[in-house]
């Protein structure tokens, strides 16, 4: 069939496969271009491994350190006339250029929350690899089924005590205007965040892992967060998903404490403002995003989902003294929080207007960043030419 982006609102419905193979080969070239890790991971587990950092995560453990991957994501293959997701396109990439350089890489497609999932990755690790030694923690979802109990969890996205007022921008249209996000009315908003966003099943699936032998000396695992600039506080930091954020990161000494006899240690890596399927659904983010990518590329400073991840394992995760901040966290946030960046952006940002937003952010940028997650906007895709919606994982039968 030959597919074209149709969009509503902040999502993408439609994905291309060439076009995601693409942005996963740019990923792989990058990553290879900047050498092989320096004592990096062997055995990797992802744990939301087909979109963003844990895309960028995978591709950087494989082609950065030779490793053998496991993949777990919940994605929809293509059927006959309709396109599947783009994270089942670019797994199924990343399987071909994994196969093709002679690396393992194996996929589970399923709900990663569940027990059953979390079972299946066990049995497959104890089957192939036997132990892993890093165990990234990448997902992204708005809802949770408990695996203990079957309640059903969704996350809010609001500000937490008062109405949140600042500007916003259509991405697709440029129209910068003025949004009010009203605050969460019940304690059980806050708390239905957490339980999908926070750190319970991370804790879980290290709790199983340890408990099943799969996991070696030494072993590391990761998980991500993000804080941002004092303008998106309401919304993110101080916001329902900031409390889900909070306690994310508050898992981390109960994993060192589980992981202690392994000599194994946890951490979360505070991460940088980038285009993803996410973050595009947060107002002011994109806004931001526009201004704050205009800002770091004149600067030359800017860096996508795998240039950032590519950093964080040569220069954190794997360098010979992990650096942490005051509060025990990774930051590779550290460009964008930069004084110079931050007083430029907040510059900008009483500037923006619909007038003028084309010339004083990357507004464009975003958007083909925002395309490019699904496929589209390659400068070498036809994308008049018929594709293959029926793309397979190659591990998934």
């Amino acid at each position: 069939m030959i597919i074209q982006p149709r969009t509503r609102g902040f999502i993408c419905l439609t994905s291309h496969p060439e076009g995601c193979a693409e942005n996963v080969r740019k990923q792989i070239e990058y990553v290879k271009s900047k050498g092989l890790i320096n004592n990096g991971p062997k055995k990797v587990l992802v744990i939301g491994a087909s979109t963003g950092f844990g895309l960028a995560s995978r591709i950087s453990a494989a082609f950065g350190s030779n490793a053998a991957t496991i993949g777990v994501f919940f994605e929809k293959p293509g059927t006959e006339g309709r396109p599947g997701t783009a994270g089942w396109y670019n797994s199924a990439a990343f399987e071909k250029e994994a196969h093709a350089a002679g690396l393992y890489a194996k996929s589970i497609n399923g709900d990663a929350f569940s027990d059953e999932i979390k079972k299946e990755a066990i049995e497959l690790i104890k089957k192939d690899l036997g132990q892993i030694d890093l165990v990234v923690y990448s997902l992204a979802s708005p809802r949770r089924t408990h695996p203990k109990s079957g309640e059903n969890f969704a996350s809010v996205l609001k500000p937490i005590g008062e109405p949140f007022s600042n500007k916003t921008v259509d991405f697709h249209t440029g129209v910068v205007s003025d949004i009010t996000i009203n605050p969460v009315t019940e304690q059980s908003d806050i708390d239905n965040t957490i339980a999908v966003m926070g750190g319970e099943d991370w804790k879980f699936w290290i709790e199983d892992l340890k408990a099943a032998g799969v996991l070696a000396q030494g072993c590391k695992t990761v998980a991500y967060s993000y804080i941002g600039p004092e303008l998106t506080y309401p919304i993110y930091r101080n916001g329902t998903i900031g409390m889900a954020k909070n306690d994310l990161e508050g898992t981390v000494p109960y994993l060192n404490e589980l992981l202690g006899d392994l000599n194994g240690v946890s951490y979360v890596s505070v991460n940088k403002a980038l285009v993803t399927q996410s973050s595009s659904a947060i107002p002011v983010v994109p806004l931001y995003i526009s201004l704050l990518y205009k800002v770091m590329k004149e600067k030359g400073i800017h860096e996508g989902c795998v240039e950032q991840m590519q950093r964080l394992f040569a220069d954190r995760l794997y360098a010979d003294n992990v650096v942490l901040d005051s509060e025990g966290r990774i930051r590779v946030d550290d460009l964008e929080m930069r004084e110079d960046v931050q007083a430029e952006v907040a510059e900008l940002w009483n500037k923006v207007t619909t007038e003028n937003i084309e010339s004083i952010s990357d507004l464009a940028g975003y958007r083909r960043d925002f395309f490019n997650l699904f496929g589209f906007e390659f400068d070498n895709i036809d994308y008049n030419a018929e594709s293959d919606e029926l793309t397979s994982v190659e591990s998934i039968k």
